[in-house]
């Protein structure tokens, strides 16, 4: 059965369905999705500075949400609601941390999930929050402390400047303008002279080029010079070590021959008789000197008229 509408009624729907279209694009355009089944946490913090509504809310650097409203509660706390679009789990004791992504870019909310956690946050529960400074806020912390030390020191150079100002008396301001003149012309001075050495210098260069090169050679000759020389009194030095080796092997042949009982030495101090026979030659030596002292007439005899010498009696023995 067909049923006739009545143009009224076409466009009644008409504006209804209109309207319809009309709320339905301003949420979304706001963030919101109407027809959407999206979970919503609710975040307290005390400053959201930069924070913004349809700022993203990430895990890992991924997107999964969004913030959908920023309201202020009681003693200042700001009351920030999140709307996930993707369906993740999310542990009751996860973090919502606000933090910079880049320098430029605004703030947004990172979760840090707690896996441990096996309870499932639901859709209007609250999350804890957290804030993670950024690289401008930390270069902000760091260079306070360099910019109040930057105003100590400058207020010490002012004083130490007024300091300055009030020691010295005009006489003293003269002398040390004098002093800045007569540094200004010792200057020039020095300049010119600077000047001067530089046309001598390029004058004869050529010369001192010549110079240089001689002075090169000299030292190379220098260094074969001393590099023969240290070869000659190494060649002095092995000469003396062999000379001293040999005497040495020398001196140690002529020992063993003599503990061998070779030679005349060995054969003294080896051979018991005959170093008995030297000694008792020696003693019948000593009889003989002792007989000659007290008897010098028994050997030397000058007789006139033939008078015989004594017999010869062999002196006794102490």
């Amino acid at each position: 059965m067909k049923i006739a509408l009545s143009k009224e009624v076409k466009t009644a729907l008409l504006v209804l369905l209109s309207i319809g279209m009309l709320i339905w694009g301003y949420t979304f355009l706001n963030g919101k999705n109407i027809f959407s089944s999206a979970r919503t946490f609710y975040v307290e913090y005390d400053n959201v500075e930069g924070l913004s509504t349809a700022s993203s809310v990430t895990i890992n650097g991924m997107v999964v949400g969004k913030v959908n409203k920023i309201s202020l509660k009681e003693q200042g706390k700001l009351l920030v609601e999140l709307t996930m679009t993707d369906k993740v789990d999310i542990p009751k004791s996860s973090t919502a941390v606000i933090y910079s992504p880049d320098l430029l870019g605004g703030k947004q909310i990172a979760l840090q999930i707690n896996y441990n956690d096996p309870e499932l946050a639901q859709s209007g529960d609250f999350l804890s929050s957290g804030k993670l400074a950024g690289m401008l806020d930390s270069l902000g912390e760091k260079a306070d402390p360099i910019v109040k030390k930057l105003d100590s020191v400058l207020y010490n150079v002012n004083v130490l400047v007024q300091s300055i100002n009030k020691t010295l008396d005009p006489a003293a301001q003269k002398n040390l303008q004098d002093a800045l003149a007569q540094l200004n012309v010792t200057m020039t001075n020095a300049n010119a002279i600077t000047g001067k050495f530089d046309r001598i210098v390029t004058t004869n260069e050529s010369k001192i080029n010549n110079i240089v090169n001689d002075f090169n050679t000299t030292s190379k000759n220098l260094s074969t010079f001393s590099n023969d020389l240290d070869k000659i009194q190494l060649e002095k030095l092995q000469e003396i070590l062999n000379k001293f080796d040999s005497a040495a092997s020398n001196l140690d042949q002529m020992m063993k021959d003599v503990n061998d009982g070779k030679g005349n030495i060995g054969k003294l101090l080896k051979e018991e008789q005959l170093y008995q026979n030297i000694e008792d030659a020696t003693k019948e030596l000593n009889q003989l000197l002792e007989d000659v002292k007290l008897n010098p007439s028994r050997y030397i005899n000058i007789s006139v008229f033939g008078k015989k010498a004594a017999p010869y009696n062999e002196p006794v023995q102490p």
